[in-house]
């Protein structure tokens, strides 16, 4: 996030808190409600603003990534037969499992 004004952005009251940098990642939300990722700008063309692929699972109380579960619901042309293989892709990409990287912001 750039520095300059605090910027508020809009979390599930359900959503778990931002873990510790390096920690495993609990679904908090926090880096896709700040800025769009990688995957968002080059899939989605989406440059600024909450990521549009932020998807809120209810029944587990966490975010997720919408271009890892359900790609095709965020790419009009792929057919939902690649959802799998274009997931896991796209986890790749954010390094998906690879420990909290939002550094942006620490809570104590």
């Amino acid at each position: 996030m750039p520095s300059g004004q605090p910027t508020a952005i809009l979390i599930h009251a359900a959503a778990p808190v931002k873990p510790a940098l390096g920690a495993a990642c609990n679904g908090c939300g926090i880096c896709c409600a700040t800025e769009p990722c990688p995957v968002s700008m080059v899939a989605l063309l989406q440059f600024k603003g909450v990521c549009r692929a932020l998807l809120w699972q209810a029944e587990e109380q966490r975010y997720v990534c919408g271009m890892v579960v359900r790609p095709s619901d965020y790419v009009g042309w792929l057919p939902t037969r690649f959802d799998a293989w274009a997931g896991r892709l796209a986890a790749r990409r954010i390094a998906a499992g690879q420990g909290c990287d939002a550094d942006f912001l620490e809570l104590p």
